[in-house]
C-alpha cells in the first residue's frame, strides 16, 4: 500500500512547475577532472598528465520549484556534478550561477551566507552523521554555524520544530538518541531535518532512497514531496532508479561518462525517448507482466574508462545503432582484439598473425605494433581481414592500414562534429539527429 500512496502523490505533484523563464542555477560548460597520483618515477618517464573525465562539459538550467533528475549508471559522474554544483568540490573549469551571481571560485567567506540557500542529503545516511553526536545537536548543528539563534533554547526548540515537521517522532525522545540508535529510515528523516533547518531555496538529494528498505522508501519520497510543496523548494534529483525519476521528476537530464546526452520534460523522455543510450536505461526496467515483455537491445560492455573517455560520441562503442562517424578510434580497435581473443578458435589463429591485445598501443585515432620481420605483408593482410569481420560502422570508419617505418598502423576517419541539438522540446547529444 505504501506504494500506491507514493503513486498518487508523486504523479500529481511533479506536474509542471510554475511556468517562469528566471533561472536559480545555471551551469555552463561544467568540467571537474580528478588528478590521478603515480609513483615519481611514472611522473618522469611519462610527461601526460592523467585525470578522471568525471564531469566533462555539462550545461543545464535549474528552474525554480522544480525537480531536475540526473539518471545514469554507477560512474556517470552524477554525483560529482550534484557536489560541485554546491560548491563542495572545487570546479576545473566552467561557470555555476545561483540567482545570476557567478559562485565558480568565490571563497569560502563569500560562499557561506550562500549555504543557506542550498543544502545537500547524502545517499547514506549512516554516514552522512557524525555517530558522536547526538540526534538533536547534528540536526542544529547548522543553526550553530551560520549564527542563526541567540541561545541554546532557541536552537532546541527549532529543532524539535523540524523534527515534527519530517516525522521523527517523539521528538523529545529522539533529541538525545545517538544515530546507532535510530533505525535507517529515522537516519534518513535526520538528515532531511539537517538540510531543511536553514530553510533552503536548492537541495540536491543524491540518492536519498537508495540505502533504505522498500518498505519506506515511499514514505521518504512522500515527505519530501511535502516538504517541497510548503517550503517551494527545488530539488537536483540523483538517481540510477528510472521507476523513481519517473514519479517524481519534472525533467530529466540523462548523463553518461560525464556528459549530458538527453535533456528534456520526464514524460516525454519516458514516452518518446531519444538517445540510444536512454532508450537502454528505460529497456533495463523490469516488466512484471510477461505479455508485455519485448526483447531488450542492450548494449554490450562495460563502462569505458573515463581517464581516456571516447573520441566523439561517449557511447558509440556500446551503441547498437552507432554510426561510422561517431568517433571510432585506435583504442576501439584494441577493444576489438580484446573481445576476439573471448573466442578459443578465433584467438589461436590470431595469436601469431594479428597479436594479442598488449602487442598493440593506441593514440588517438590510430593503433600500431612493431612489425614481425618477414611477416611484414602477412600482418597488413592479418589485421585487414580482422576489420573486415568488425561490426559495421567500425570497418566502415577504417581509413587505412598500412607500414610506416618497422610499425603497422590501424587508422580510423576523423569523427563528425558532436554538439548537443534541440529536437522538438529536447536536447539530445547524438549524431543520429
Amino acid at each position: 500500500m505504501p506504494l500506491r500512496r507514493e503513486v498518487s502523490l508523486t504523479s500529481t505533484q511533479a506536474s509542471n512547475p510554475n511556468s517562469t523563464s528566471d533561472s536559480l542555477m545555471k551551469i555552463e560548460n561544467l568540467k571537474v577532472h580528478f588528478p590521478i597520483k603515480r609513483p615519481l618515477i611514472q611522473n618522469i618517464l611519462s610527461h601526460e598528465k592523467l585525470v578522471v573525465h568525471a564531469v566533462d562539459g555539462v550545461s543545464l538550467t535549474v528552474r525554480p520549484r522544480e525537480i531536475l533528475g540526473i539518471v545514469g549508471e554507477s560512474g556517470s559522474g552524477k554525483t560529482t556534478l550534484g557536489r560541485t554544483v554546491l560548491r563542495l568540490l572545487e570546479p576545473t573549469s566552467g561557470r555555476i550561477e545561483l540567482h545570476g551571481r557567478d559562485i565558480t571560485h568565490l571563497g569560502e567567506s563569500e560562499l557561506r551566507p550562500l549555504r543557506r540557500q542550498m543544502q545537500i542529503i547524502f545517499q547514506d545516511p549512516h554516514a552522512s552523521l557524525n555517530p558522536a553526536m547526538t540526534i538533536g545537536r547534528a540536526i542544529g548543528h547548522p543553526l550553530e554555524i551560520h549564527d542563526l539563534v541567540e541561545n541554546k533554547e532557541e536552537a532546541h526548540d527549532r529543532v524539535l520544530q523540524v523534527m515534527r515537521e519530517v516525522g521523527l517522532t517523539p521528538e523529545e525522545q529522539l533529541y538525545s538518541k545517538y544515530p546507532e540508535d535510530l533505525s535507517g529510515g529515522q537516519k534518513q528523516r535526520a538528515a532531511i531535518a539537517r538540510a531543511m533547518i536553514l530553510r533552503p531555496e536548492l537541495i540536491v538529494a543524491d540518492e536519498p532512497v537508495a540505502m533504505l528498505d522498500m518498505s519506506i522508501r515511499a514514505k521518504v519520497l512522500e515527505l519530501m514531496m511535502q516538504l517541497k510543496q510548503r517550503h517551494g523548494l527545488t530539488y537536483i534529483f540523483i538517481t540510477h532508479d528510472l521507476a523513481t525519476a519517473k514519479l517524481v521528476c519534472n525533467r530529466l537530464a540523462i548523463m553518461y561518462l560525464g556528459r549530458i546526452v538527453e535533456l528534456g520534460d520526464a514524460g516525454e523522455v519516458y514516452a518518446d525517448p531519444k538517445h540510444p543510450y536512454t532508450r537502454a536505461l528505460l529497456q533495463a526496467i523490469p516488466e512484471p507482466d510477461p505479455s508485455k515483455r519485448k526483447k531488450k537491445d542492450l548494449p554490450q560492455g562495460e563502462v569505458p574508462d573515463a581517464v581516456h573517455p571516447p573520441a566523439g560520441c561517449r557511447f558509440h562503442p556500446r551503441c547498437p545503432v552507432a554510426l561510422r562517424t561517431c568517433g571510432w578510434e585506435g583504442q576501439d580497435f584494441l577493444d576489438y582484439i580484446d573481445r576476439r581473443s573471448l573466442d578459443p578458435v578465433l584467438e589461436a589463429r590470431e595469436r601469431l598473425s594479428v597479436g594479442r591485445e598488449e602487442d598493440w598501443k593506441a593514440e588517438g585515432l590510430q593503433a600500431s605494433r612493431k612489425m614481425v620481420k618477414g611477416n611484414e605483408a602477412g600482418l597488413v593482410e592479418s589485421v585487414t581481414h580482422v576489420m573486415s569481420e568488425a561490426p559495421m560502422p567500425m570497418s566502415q570508419a577504417l581509413s587505412k592500414v598500412s607500414v610506416v617505418g618497422e610499425t603497422v598502423q590501424v587508422e580510423f576517419q576523423p569523427p563528425a562534429d558532436l554538439q548537443p541539438k534541440k529536437i522538438d522540446d529536447r536536447v539530445v547529444e547524438c549524431l543520429l539527429y
